[in-house]
């Protein structure tokens, strides 16, 4: 068994004024399940509110925090049996590279062309180098939040992406070339859905080798099991895990090389992550995918040593990283990947000694060189002595953050080292002794002065929505009359009032959709609006209608996966023909109506059509009736949906059939620059069980579902048909 040890390979300096250090008595050994350490100079018992903490002192007490702090991770190593051997494997070291992470949503339209029908790896790259740096890795994500739309299980939204796992796996070498590693997802709250018939340990470890993946990321995990680990390594493919949450089993930390951060407490002390410092190799990315303003969690980054998860496609809204934050992370990122050794130093030390306070430092020593990151947690600048440390002749002192070398003066045998850091900024001071050499670090240097030419104080802190776009349906020919099998919506004001039910999001900016007469995307949507008389399908769309149409024109999709998946040899199974078609896309559904001079309702018309004027929650009234719809399903295997027409108890006003509980209904598309979306009505029958996490039921009239939009082989639904209007004369 082997520990990592942290001596302190340099003295620290001696306190630089004739106060007496706050002397306070640690106690860590109950800290057990907490993602951060308890900050020095913060006394038990300290208010939460701003009160009085100007007073903190953290270099007075630092020194006997940080003993006490390697006394209690001596212990914890010691008590859960630690063993090192995974840090040291050579085919998973390069999680202690993996400085900069994004969860990217595989309907990106930067990272899939829906339009030439391929993956664009690299236009997704480009935009994120020029941005703020790149990546070293990234977590495709191709399940949730439209799990649960039907009975596919997580493994089946990864065989349903557009051309299967064999191009899944050129999305990935795509990825590989640019230097990218990828992860793909489990999750263990998937049990509602089709059985996959073997545990997930081994469901996952097949796809990651079938597509040449890296690592597995662990959705709501505190801890990858070990069985991830294990079955990757039975099939000859090492895999590093990643656990979405905060581990909670300390001996966790043998197998889990890295994880994710959460929620860094935002005070005027910079909290220490407890994982990192267990295991100083322990790659953390830190993930804040709701914040607007990040530059605490870069600043808890650099000062821990740690990398970022810079995750803005957050399950459809774009979350994108400011200027300034993204000018952060890129200057942050360079000095991270050009010496990658020091952020993950065995060396660490927390909390180093700076002549100013509001400043905090952190040392990372290895061998010949040292590195301090530094924070200004002030809103104002910062300039001159920031830092004194022991100096040795010969030694070299550069200023990374600025591209420039420092001249400093010794004084009593301690260099004084002079910079100036931005309000809530930014520093990196590199030390070079015993003539160490740096191939390209001029060239470095003269990268990092041109970025600071640029003050993140001049760049935007402001962030924007992204526009959305309603995409146009064309009108019919008009009819005065309705054609055969639908119902006359007559004109009228109606009261559009409808919200999106997302599980996530809360109110903010941007969840949901845009409609034409919205400044921007929000869930909740109201308008009263004159509706011109246009003529509905009182029922949904049937396989005998589709078989019609496809015997008349011999429609073959571009992308025909999981097309009609439930016929057999090119027509409905017996005993289906009067039940609505399923597993169409929204385009295969376009078609159809195309053919018979029709066309898909827009959401306000589809809700009018099943409201009538009185604002009623279902059609048939206020209250829900369990003989107006079919049963809900909650098993794990979907059963043919109902016939249309066999709930009569539930049509609308106008006598509009098949509105709620059936299956749901495509109407309106929306995108953005990253984005699509479909807005399906009506809810369906099909409720699984086990977890609040898979596509929210909205079977009320005044609530639509948005489902992302990737090709169309992947957002056919087993629970997903149609109906069509016809615009009236």
């Amino acid at each position: 068994m082997i520990l990592p040890t942290s001596p302190d390979t340099v003295p620290d300096p001696a306190h630089d004024d004739d106060r007496a250090p706050v002397k306070t008595e640690y106690k860590f050994s109950h800290v057990t399940t907490q993602r951060y350490l308890p900050t020095p100079g913060k006394a038990p018992g300290w208010p939460f509110a701003d009160i009085g903490q100007w007073k903190i002192d953290a270099n007075a007490s630092a020194d006997d925090w940080v003993a006490e702090l390697k006394d209690w991770r001596r212990e914890h190593l010691t008590r859960i049996g630690y063993d090192d051997a995974n840090y040291r494997r050579p085919e998973l070291q390069w999680a202690q590279r993996n400085f900069v992470h994004a969860q990217v949503m595989v309907e990106d339209r930067y990272l899939y062309d829906p339009v030439a029908g391929r993956y664009t790896v690299d236009r997704y790259l480009d935009d994120l180098e020029a941005r703020y740096g790149g990546l070293d890795s990234v977590l495709l994500w191709c399940v949730y939040p439209n799990i649960g739309v039907d009975d596919r299980n997580q493994f089946d939204f990864a065989r349903s992406l557009p051309g299967g796992l064999d191009a899944l796996r050129g999305a990935v070498d795509d990825f590989h070339r640019r230097g990218v590693r990828v992860f793909l997802t489990t999750m263990p709250w998937d049990n509602g859905t089709r059985d996959e018939g073997e545990p997930d340990w081994q469901a996952i470890a097949k796809i990651v080798v079938a597509v040449g993946a890296d690592g597995i990321n662990g959705d709501t995990y505190n801890g990858v099991p070990r069985a991830f680990f294990d079955a990757c390594d039975a099939l000859g493919h090492p895999v590093v895990v990643q656990p979405e949450s905060t581990i909670s089993a300390e001996e966790h930390l043998i197998w889990n090389v890295q994880s994710w951060g959460k929620k860094a407490p935002n005070e005027v002390v910079p909290p220490v992550a407890k994982f990192k410092w267990l295991e100083p190799r322990h790659m953390i990315n830190y993930e804040n995918r709701w914040g607007r303003d990040r530059n605490h969690d870069l600043q808890y980054i650099f000062f821990n040593g740690v990398g970022y998860n810079a995750w803005e496609n957050v399950w459809g809204l774009w979350n994108q990283l400011t200027a300034r934050d993204a000018a952060s992370l890129r200057r942050i990122a360079a000095i991270y990947r050009r010496f990658p050794s020091l952020p993950v130093s065995l060396d660490w030390r927390p909390y180093e000694r700076t002549l100013q306070a509001g400043i905090f430092a952190s040392r990372f020593p290895a061998d010949d060189r040292t590195l301090w990151t530094l924070v200004n947690r002030h809103e104002y600048p910062i300039e001159g002595e920031q830092l004194a440390v022991p100096h040795v002749d010969g030694t070299r002192y550069l200023d990374l953050w600025n591209g420039t070398p420092l001249q400093p003066r010794i004084i009593d045998g301690q260099a004084i080292l002079e910079t100036t850091l931005e309000g809530r900024g930014f520093g990196a001071l590199l030390a070079l002794r015993n003539g160490a050499q740096e191939a390209g670090l001029d060239d470095f240097l003269t990268q990092m002065a041109k970025e600071a030419a640029t003050p993140l104080a001049s760049l935007s802190a402001t962030w924007t929505a992204l526009p959305q776009t309603l995409q146009p349906i064309a009108p019919t020919t008009p009819q005065a009359d309705a054609p055969a099998g639908m119902v006359t919506i007559p004109a009228g004001e109606f009261l559009f009032a409808v919200q999106g039910i997302e599980i996530e999001g809360q109110v903010w900016e941007g969840v949901d959709v845009q409609f034409p007469w919205e400044p921007t995307a929000r869930r909740h949507h109201r308008r009263r609006m004159q509706v011109a008389s246009f003529h509905i399908d009182r029922h949904l769309v049937t396989n005998a209608q589709f078989k019609d149409f496809i015997d008349a024109t011999g429609y073959t999709p571009q992308d025909a996966q999981h097309f009609l998946r439930e016929w057999r040899d090119g027509a409905p199974q017996s005993g289906w023909d009067n039940r609505p078609v399923t597993w169409v896309s929204i385009e295969d559904a376009r078609a159809y109506a195309a053919w018979a001079g029709k066309r898909l309702p827009h959401g306000w018309e589809w809700q009018y059509a099943a409201q009538g004027t009185d604002g009623r929650l279902y059609p048939w009234g206020d209250a829900w009736r369990d003989e107006a719809a079919p049963p809900v399903f909650r098993g794990r295997v979907l059963p043919p949906p109902a016939e249309v027409g066999a709930y009569p108890a539930g049509a609308s006003p106008f006598g509009v059939m098949d509105l709620v509980g059936h299956v749901w209904q495509w109407t309106d598309e929306f995108h953005d620059e990253h984005t699509r979306a479909a807005i399906v009505r009506g809810g369906s029958d099909y409720e699984p069980r086990t977890s609040h996490w898979y596509f929210p039921q909205a079977k009320r009239l005044d609530q639509h579902g948005k489902l992302l939009l990737m090709a169309p082989g992947k957002d056919r639904s087993g629970r997903i048909g149609f109906r069509c209007v016809v615009d009236a004369a």
